[in-house]
């Protein structure tokens, strides 16, 4: 089938939900793509920051082609293997006790904070007997925050962009200046039971979180009895170089519950929570549920992916390769290039030009990254990635600049 009838079955079958770039992707190998007409692109949005380890990676084919051949699904209300593995690896990573939920995507997984939030405010109590107000529901979050498509996904997000036409939010939701310790603070009221956020804002252009601001925030919370929540669907996973975001900026905070999903089984859909142990078992049975939440087949290759990264080293290298990388986009030499900033492989190029018009050119060069906002251009790529990738996407991107 050629890219034009690709695209005619998309435009008569497919609902306009994506602004669609003409491309059409037919197969990947590592860092690279090619489209249908056979030309080859270095792969820098990653899917969103979902194939961290690159395209058709053996050790997440032989996971699928494995499990595929003894379980694929069976109803949570069973037990199986690799769950409890998943769940153990995952609290082990994180490194505090704690216990997971299994769901699909990470707007499923922030939905599962906002029940955990709610279902703490409605108990009327904390850790250790302290009394504290019942139906506390109210949970606070940042402007340039993003936390899913869902109703209450879009009502959590600070851009107004997401909410237009899906009028009126769900209530139980406020938006503070990101960065600024005195406004949450302020904005904490009777009914304030949570506060979530990325520690590092993706959608809205790699805005990381300051050390003293997450710190702050966890003295708030315990002051206040309130839960602190991190949203690390797209800085998770090893992305910054730890394995929980929050990790690379204060390391010594103690988050209540962690969102995760995109790279957590490199491609293969899952999104998971964990909750710290006071928190826990908050979410009783028939509280919450998902039908294909935790499969063993998900499961399975979230453990080989997670297995691969320890093995290859593939933190440190988001490390090491992202500081290289971040220094050769700040030694490019282009009045469209404003400011680059990031940490690991999730960094942001900030342009004086609309972020859409040098994706276009990017992708004539061969080079795919993703938008963020108006005007800021995300590299996202695999962790796996070495130096001499990093040269070619460099090289692409300023050719892509100067064409401009």
């Amino acid at each position: 089938m050629t890219a034009s009838e690709t695209i005619s079955l998309f435009e008569k079958y497919v609902m306009p939900t994506y602004g669609r770039r003409p491309l059409v992707f037919v197969r990947g190998k590592g860092a690279c793509v090619w489209d249908a007409d056979g030309k080859e692109y270095l792969d820098f949005g990653g899917g969103i920051a979902v194939n961290v380890l690159g395209h058709a990676h053996p050790a997440m084919s032989t996971a699928v082609a494995e499990q595929s051949k003894t379980l694929i699904h069976t109803s949570n209300l069973y037990y199986t293997e690799p769950q409890g593995r998943l769940a153990k690896k995952l609290v082990e990573l994180v490194g505090i006790d704690g216990k997971c939920f299994f769901c699909n995507s990470g707007g499923e997984a922030n939905e599962a904070l906002f029940k955990l939030a709610r279902k703490f405010g409605n108990s009327g109590g904390a850790p250790g007997g302290r009394a504290l107000p019942a139906n506390r529901y109210e949970m606070l979050t940042f402007q340039g925050s993003f936390h899913g498509r869902t109703l209450a996904g879009i009502s959590a997000t600070g851009q107004d962009k997401v909410k237009h036409g899906f009028e009126p939010m769900v209530d139980g939701f406020r938006h503070v200046p990101f960065n600024d310790l005195d406004a949450v603070a302020k904005a904490v009221g009777t009914k304030t039971v949570a506060v979530i956020l990325e520690p590092i804002q993706g959608e809205s252009g790699v805005q990381p979180a300051k050390a003293e601001f997450l710190r702050g925030l966890r003295r708030l919370c315990d002051e206040r009895g309130l839960l602190l929540m991190f949203d690390e669907v797209q800085c998770g996973v090893g992305r910054t170089g730890e394995f929980c975001g929050f990790k690379t900026i204060a390391p010594d905070v103690v988050p209540d519950a962690i969102s995760w999903a995109k790279g957590l089984a490199g491609g293969f859909p899952i999104g998971a929570i964990w909750g710290h142990a006071p928190y826990a078992d908050l979410l009783g049975p028939g509280t919450h549920a998902s039908t294909f939440g935790g499969t063993p087949l998900a499961c399975s290759v979230a453990l080989a992916v997670l297995d691969t990264i320890e093995r290859e080293g593939l933190m440190r290298n988001a490390r090491e390769l992202g500081e290289y990388l971040i220094g050769k986009l700040r030694a490019v030499k282009s009045p469209l290039v404003r400011e680059v900033r990031g940490v690991g492989l999730m960094i942001g190029v900030e342009l004086t030009v609309e972020a859409k018009t040098v994706i276009e050119k990017m992708a004539e060069h061969g080079l795919i990254g993703v938008a963020a906002g108006t005007s800021v251009v995300r590299f996202l790529p695999p962790l796996s990635i070495t130096r001499a990738d990093v040269d070619e996407a460099v090289d692409k991107f300023t050719r892509a600049l100067g064409s401009l």
